[in-house]
């Protein structure tokens, strides 16, 4: 799907109390930010940050993290956010391929929601459940490595079983008709129309 790009964005994002600019400044130290030693759960791919910041306010003892390589989608997550004090919530725009700049045994879960299924496959690298990815999350993990995965795309979902438990992961639960307390635009879009939504919990000890 083709971004709309935003005037300004970069703009818009840096100027938001909840941007890190520098996030590779806290990689080891991130709680020194908020200034607690709450679990940390991050979202690659946070879009425009409806399931992130639901599960800020929801869970104000655990610290969330967007992280967005794109600034247009941030905008809106931005706009959410203003005259909203959300002290647990922190936003990056970053590439997630470069995680293990950023963030060093100290992440407590990983969201992946409808993250671009990369269908062609020579493209496979690219997947965040490919073992490419996996690897580079081993290093972020605190204790245990737990993810949890939304999709609509059924061979993403497949594909994401099979990737997960070769890398050592234990399923916790799938659902192929899953529903969500907290949701993404892109999931309630799916929704409306009748699409199923894919889940998968995992975990690695």
């Amino acid at each position: 799907m083709r971004l709309k790009h935003i005037k300004d964005a970069d703009k818009i994002i840096s100027s938001s109390p909840y941007l890190v600019s520098n996030p590779t400044n806290y990689k080891g130290k991130w709680n020194t930010l908020f200034n607690n030693d709450n679990d940390i759960e991050i979202e690659i791919g946070t879009g425009k940050g409806k399931f992130i910041i639901s599960k800020a306010i929801n869970n104000p003892n655990i610290n969330y993290i967007g992280i967005e390589k794109y600034d247009s989608p941030l905008v809106s997550a931005v706009k959410k956010l203003n005259e909203i004090n959300i002290p647990n919530l922190k936003l990056i725009c970053f590439d997630a391929y470069n995680i293990n700049d950023i963030f060093d045994k100290e992440i407590n879960k990983i969201y992946l929601n409808f993250s671009d299924p990369w269908p062609k496959k020579r493209h496979e690298k690219r997947r965040l459940t490919s073992s490419i990815f996996l690897n580079k999350y081993e290093s972020i993990f605190k204790n245990e490595k737990r993810i949890e995965m939304k999709t609509d795309n059924d061979s993403l979902y497949e594909y994401s079983i099979v990737s997960l438990t070769d890398n050592g992961y234990e399923i916790v639960k799938t659902d192929t008709n899953y529903f969500d307390t907290f949701t993404t635009e892109y999931e309630d879009k799916f929704i409306s129309k009748g699409k199923n939504i894919n889940y998968i919990s995992v975990v690695k000890k």
